[in-house]
């Protein structure tokens, strides 16, 4: 009898085994979640605490992690200035706003031109006989090895020698030269997976190889477009090294001009959490909107057919 209810009760057994093994896994799963999130969001979150907290507090110990007495004083100061006319804010908050529109300025005009002239480079090496084609590609995605700092002397020289020194232009080339070449590799993957029987088919009907490139093609590379696009513009956004050495008091970018929030008296930490977090929101403004066509872009060139 006791052999028989050990076998009947064995099915039972491994049932509740799988559920607690299943359970436990999906435990482990979650929490690894939770961490993750913690440690993408944790930043951000304590960069927005310190912003409106007062300057006693920030240097509490230990530290509040949520201010007892909030203020929205330095999201005032740097748009429209101290009401009590106090002059012990750091200067640099008077560039704030030019920053911000030298940010996006170069974000948009070097966006604009990756895109541009990455697509119609993207389109000639998909269907047209390059000769070294292979050779091409490689050698452009050599060059996204090279560390900028490697490169950073010459560079310097030549922008001299060009007169694009602290100047717009002088950075929108720089960010073009360093953007492109991913904006080709991408684009040129996902040009690969249409069919060139839909250029055929439009080519038959009367168009030409640029009108089937501009009326079959592009419309149909909405996602790889977008993608390049968001690339570009968060790149040239976040960038901070090449805008350091490059620019100058009048074309400084936002990512440098939160650097400048330091008086006589030391390091205003929390204009500096204030400008990060106003500096950061066009960036998630614009990943949040475009999610799904930049991971459909992205992804989209990764299996070919």
């Amino acid at each position: 009898m006791t052999t028989l209810s050990l076998r009947k009760n064995a099915p039972f057994s491994n049932l509740n085994r799988r559920k607690f093994s299943s359970f436990f896994g999906n435990t482990l799963f979650y929490m690894a979640i939770a961490v993750l999130i913690c440690i993408v969001v944790g930043p951000f979150f304590w960069i927005f605490i310190s912003s409106i907290s007062p300057q006693i507090e920030l240097t509490a110990t230990p530290p509040h992690w949520f201010p007892e007495n909030p203020t929205l004083f330095r999201y005032q100061a740097l748009f429209v200035g101290a009401e009590d006319g106090s002059t012990s804010l750091p200067a640099g908050i008077e560039k704030f706003i030019r920053g911000l529109t030298n940010s996006m300025i170069v974000s948009t005009l070097t966006t604009l031109v990756c895109v541009s002239t990455g697509t119609l480079a993207a389109y000639a090496l998909a269907r047209l006989n390059v000769p070294g084609r292979n050779k091409f590609m490689m050698g452009i995605l050599s060059s996204q090895m090279i560390p900028i700092i490697v490169i950073i002397i010459p560079l310097y020289l030549l922008l001299q020698k060009l007169v694009l020194m602290d100047s717009i232009r002088g950075l929108v080339l720089l960010y073009t030269g360093f953007m492109l070449p991913t904006v080709i590799w991408i684009m040129y993957s996902y040009f690969e997976t249409l069919p060139h029987e839909l250029e055929e088919a439009a080519m038959i009907d009367g168009c030409n190889r640029f009108q089937a490139l501009t009326k079959v093609i592009i419309p149909l590379s909405g996602p790889g477009l977008v993608a390049v696009s968001a690339f570009s513009f968060l790149s040239s956004w976040n960038e901070f090294f090449m805008a350091l050495i490059f620019t100058g008091a009048n074309t400084k970018t936002i990512t440098v001009t939160v650097t400048e929030f330091s008086s006589q008296f030391g390091v205003d930490f929390g204009l500096m959490a204030t400008g990060g977090v106003i500096g950061s929101i066009p960036p998630l403004v614009l990943a949040f909107l475009l999610q799904k066509y930049i991971v459909a872009g992205l992804t989209a060139g990764s299996v070919k057919g």
